[in-house]
């Protein structure tokens, strides 16, 4: 006996700039899907490579949008989904891939109350060899009505732009994306306004694949101070547009919300010590934020040494003399620049957490 969602259209938007290296998988996957009733609309934002004779060898098998200015991400995904039809809909980073079985698993976990899915992806290289998963198994994902926790802090615990599938009445509710203001990282956006509409369904599996590369937005390499002050700044926008919805809907954010928020606080802090000419907060310290990260941690949906590994971390960047703090805070987030012992004790203390 068949559900009614096995006939249910989704649509996969992939947006694409300068990545036609990688174009030609992510297309694939999404038209290699098990579920049928699918339409592949490729964005391509002005690329200044290959990419449009990539999107061109496909021929009717895809809905193509050529832009002819690059935009940024927010006008790739308002290109696309303006061009969509279906009822559920995917945004596919143009250098990820989705396994076959990904709409199908998550028509199988949809129901009328969703308005967002996420699901797990596994890590990988160029070369598409799986490093981890991403987010880590030992990170539940926060799931159902989490307004609560998304209002408190202006954050719950999600996932990237490809391991994210929305209802499209929760799309229309929220969209266009401002352009403006998330040239980059539009998926945040989405993210954070679309439980505002209804639950968040989480599933552990992993159903595609996050590739970690150079040209990443979301890697700077070495450039700790540029992502982190970026990720700060990209957090305000995002809780600037979620206090303007909240309030639309009556709700409230406390303008404090993102001093409860380990993950701004640990980005926060990276850009204060790191280089604190150019943080975007004046007011803030050192101890100040540390302070505010540790207790933050305390109240993370994790295990408890998880917990407290992090609140001591937090703590020591701001007890530290300045030197040997910025040396701690780069070891959690600068993977390449742990001591060898850190790394295997890392590898410890994350199978005890799991």
């Amino acid at each position: 006996m068949h559900s009614p969602l096995d006939r249910t259209p989704v649509s996969i938007i992939i947006p694409n700039y300068n990545y036609e290296q990688f174009l030609g998988r992510a297309i694939d996957s999404a038209l290699e899907q098990d579920h049928r009733n699918v339409e592949v609309v490729v964005v391509d934002d002005a690329s200044t490579d290959a990419s449009v004779a990539v999107i061109e060898s496909y021929g009717d098998k895809i809905r193509p949008c050529l832009r002819r200015r690059n935009g940024g991400h927010a006008a790739a995904f308002n290109t696309g989904f303006e061009a969509s039809t279906g009822e559920i809909v995917l945004f596919l980073d143009a250098d990820d891939y989705l396994y076959p079985n990904a709409i199908s698993e998550v028509l199988g976990e949809w129901d009328a109350a969703v308005a967002q899915a996420q699901f797990r992806l596994h890590l990988v290289d160029e070369d598409q060899r799986i490093k981890d998963v991403f987010p880590p198994p030992e990170q539940p994902f926060d799931s159902g009505d989490v307004v609560p926790e998304l209002l408190r802090k202006g954050r719950y615990h999600t996932t990237v732009t490809s391991g994210l599938a929305f209802g499209r009445e929760t799309l229309e509710a929220i969209m266009p994306v401002p352009e403006r203001d998330f040239r980059q990282g539009a998926d945040g956006y989405l993210a954070t306004l679309a439980p505002l509409e209804g639950e968040v369904k989480s599933i552990d599996t992993c159903l595609g694949a996050y590739r970690i590369h150079g040209a990443n937005h979301s890697v700077f390499a070495e450039k700790l101070a540029e992502r982190a002050r970026w990720r700060v700044q990209h957090d305000f926008r995002r809780l600037e547009a979620l206090s303007d919805r909240a309030a639309e809907m009556g709700l409230t954010v406390p303008q404090d919300a993102g001093l409860r928020d380990p993950v701004h606080l640990e980005e926060r802090l990276a850009s204060l010590c790191v280089d604190e000419p150019r943080h975007p907060v004046t007011t803030d310290s050192r101890l100040g934020l540390a302070k505010a990260g540790a207790a933050a941690s305390l109240e993370m949906n994790a295990s408890w040494r998880r917990r407290a590994a992090l609140a001591v971390w937090f703590l020591c960047i701001g007890i530290l003399p300045r030197r040997m703090g910025n040396a701690v805070l780069a070891w959690k987030l600068v993977a390449s620049s742990r001591p060898e012992f850190l790394t295997r004790l890392s590898k410890t203390v994350r199978r005890m957490t799991n």
